[in-house]
């Protein structure tokens, strides 16, 4: 039997609110393979970024245990868990959280620049990135001169730049006009089928998410097949 890309098993985490305990995951078990692209949909609070924190090392659950290509991560140490989510996963917000004083090729590179790797192969690599998502012409300019769905592909970018095995992206186009969430959308399909990068795509847009090979459904606190 084939060892799953990721899988998750019987996870569950709570929070608690005004002395009230709050089951936001009730023993969640999946599993992804390689390659796939993989939506994940939901009503508004049913925990759908909490499981995507879970899965991306931000948050530890309660309960549960979470395997990547066979190894146990929560078994990991806390230097290990960092190295892993840092080589291995790549993040794409609802929010671009591009730094402001940055160009989009320095914002890009950053993920490289931060772990002391040289510079300038590290920009050139943020180049090629900003010709795949179609931003080659605004390499030099920063934050504040791009419009929300330039900034959001920067991110992706951003996202890509270790070459990671995983995308995770939490409602990547939820401060996006249709029409440009949609452009976002099509380029994670373009990234999963050309890179081969494995993606979950967290979104409350079903008619987004029923463009994607996989769609899963986070409901009461459970993973189940989307219809």
């Amino acid at each position: 039997m084939t060892t799953p890309f990721l899988e998750v098993l019987d996870v569950s985490k709570s929070y608690f609110l005004n002395g009230k305990r709050i089951d936001v995951l009730r023993g969640v078990s999946i599993q992804i393979q390689q390659g796939e692209m993989v939506s994940l949909i939901g009503a508004s609070g049913s925990g759908k970024s909490t499981f995507l924190h879970v899965v991306g090392t931000l948050d530890i659950p309660a309960a549960g245990r979470m395997f990547f290509r066979g190894q146990s991560v929560f078994d990991m140490n806390d230097a290990e868990v960092a190295e892993f989510r840092n080589k291995s996963i790549g993040f794409v917000f609802q929010s671009h959280y591009l730094l402001p004083e940055f160009t989009a090729e320095e914002n890009v590179a950053m993920p490289a620049l931060i772990l002391r790797q040289d510079r300038k192969p590290s920009l050139k690599r943020a180049r090629e990135l900003l010709e795949r998502v179609g931003l080659s012409a605004r390499a030099e300019h920063r934050p504040g001169e791009l419009s929300g769905g330039e900034s959001q592909r920067v991110a992706l970018a951003r996202a890509l730049m270790l070459k990671p095995d995983l995308l995770l992206a939490d409602e990547p186009t939820g401060n996006l006009d249709p029409s440009t969430g949609e452009g976002i959308h099509a380029l994670l399909r373009e990234v999963n089928r050309d890179l081969g990068v494995t993606a979950v795509v967290v979104t409350h847009n079903e008619t987004l998410a029923r463009s994607m090979p996989r769609r899963l459904r986070l409901k009461d606190g459970l993973v189940v097949d989307a219809d």
